[in-house]
């Protein structure tokens, strides 16, 4: 009998998502979704500004750097409610502050302003913020540390459907009933000013609708009891003292950080530019353009389920590092290949990049127990990196060339292939004694 107990704890144990966490799991999933939808609507939206307001590259660019900045901004607060009010009440600030956020197009879309868009895009992406800074370590601890990498990969894995989402409802509903740009030079100010209406207008519609699904996952999981183990998977609760202090000092944390930042970097830059680099390398008119991008997002969507299945078999890093090696390829094939092969390029890097944020976060977080909560923070926070380099790929693009800017993801993905190299290198002690190592599947030595 006691054999038979032990057997049913064991297996507990190691349960993908606890029978009682499904629901919850499943609800949770639905945020990746949504935020997905509203991450990626916001990569068409460079492209639309630039028409709009007849700006460069660098100027419509600060459409990221409002909304990667607000992430940066926002990420720790969101650690202190985590901390104080739990997960639930994170994801429910979450949501509502983006619901908001999406709302205050209405306004913007009247004063026609580019400032009033970044305004509500802060406000957005505030929101998705505290939302994806809450709803990570939130699927982590809901089971064994032993498949906690392989759960958030497939969470994730929903939001690359939300994504393709947004950029379809930016290629469907905004890119195609665009102004055409050779006509308004023949404009008056009246009529371009028209234009501009007419433009921003179709930028509203989808932003009100991911307002409306933002509010009605806040109802469902607000009324939703989430039963939470009481420890955390991540080994045990954080010690008394400093935790900034204990962050900093575990280097795989400290180093996971700075590979994130250049993750997203690399990301935000090759999607931000994947329609411009159709149009201005290769030719493609702006019709079609955007197709390519929604290529991108459904490459990303197949390759992170493929990616889920590939971590059960081999170690998180080594995929990693095999994954990053790819996407430095594909950027340099970009550069270096100025016709639709390097168009292909730029699309099949989203192979890569599948892997890639799920990964770092699950393998810095090892081990911190309680600190997880605000480690969850800092790892949120190096989205900042989608703030600052693609401001940087825009300032190459319009010194050097479309092409040339995709040096700057290139060199990222390297920085991110150094991380899982040095975690390959460098196996961690588990808490307590034995060195741990992780093994195919997730297993440890």
């Amino acid at each position: 009998m006691a054999a038979t107990d032990l057997s049913e704890v064991s297996k507990a144990k190691t349960e993908f998502v606890p029978k009682s966490l499904r629901v919850p799991f499943v609800l949770l999933v639905l945020c990746f979704t949504a935020w997905g939808a509203a991450a990626n609507l916001t990569d068409i939206l460079v492209g639309v500004f630039r028409g709009i307001f007849d700006m460069t590259n660098l100027q419509s660019s600060l459409v990221q750097f409002a909304y990667y900045g607000a992430y940066f901004l926002l990420a720790l607060p969101a650690g202190f409610i985590n901390n104080r009010f739990g997960y639930k009440a994170g994801v429910l600030v979450g949501l509502g502050l983006a619901a908001v956020g999406g709302i205050l197009f209405l306004p913007a879309s009247r004063v026609l302003a580019y400032e009033m868009f970044l305004v509500a895009l802060f406000v957005l992406a505030a929101g998705l913020s505290i939302l994806e800074t809450s709803a990570n370590p939130f699927v982590i601890a809901m089971g064994d540390e032993a498949t906690a990498t392989r759960r958030l990969n497939l969470a994730q894995a929903f939001n690359p459907i939300g994504a393709n989402i947004g950029v379809l409802m930016g290629a469907v509903m905004i890119l195609p009933a665009l102004t055409p740009e050779s006509s308004k030079a023949i404009m008056t100010a009246e009529q371009l000013r028209a234009s501009q209406e007419a433009d921003l207008a179709l930028v509203l519609a989808p932003y009100l609708g991911i307002s409306a699904v933002l509010i009605l996952i806040w109802l469902l999981i607000f009324f939703r009891h989430f039963d939470l183990p009481s420890q955390p998977p991540y080994g045990p609760p954080g010690a008394s003292g400093n935790i900034a202090s204990r962050l900093w000092n575990n280097r795989h944390y400290r180093y996971g950080v700075m590979a994130q930042f250049f993750n997203v970097a690399a990301q935000t830059c090759i999607w931000t530019f994947t329609i411009l680099y159709a149009q201005d390398v290769v030719g493609v008119s702006p019709e079609n353009a955007g197709w390519w991008l929604q290529a991108s997002l459904i490459i990303f969507l197949i390759s992170r389920f493929v990616m889920t299945w590939l971590l059960g078999i081999f170690r998180p890093t080594l995929l990693l590092f095999v994954m990053a090696l790819f996407g430095v390829a594909c950027c340099l094939t970009a550069m270096s290949v100025l016709n639709i092969a390097g168009l292909i390029a730029v699309v099949s890097a989203s192979a890569a990049l599948s892997l890639m944020f799920p990964t770092i976060y699950g393998v810095a977080l090892q081990g911190l127990g309680q600190d997880a909560k605000f480690g969850s923070a800092g790892l949120v926070m190096a989205i900042l990196g989608g703030a600052i380099m693609p401001m940087v790929h825009g300032a190459v693009m319009d010194q050097i060339g479309p092409a040339m800017g995709y040096a700057v993801p290139g060199i990222c993905l390297m920085m991110v292939g150094a991380y899982a190299l040095f975690d390959l290198r460098n196996p961690r002690p588990a808490p307590g004694a034995k060195q741990e190592r992780p093994l195919a599947g997730g297993e440890t030595s």
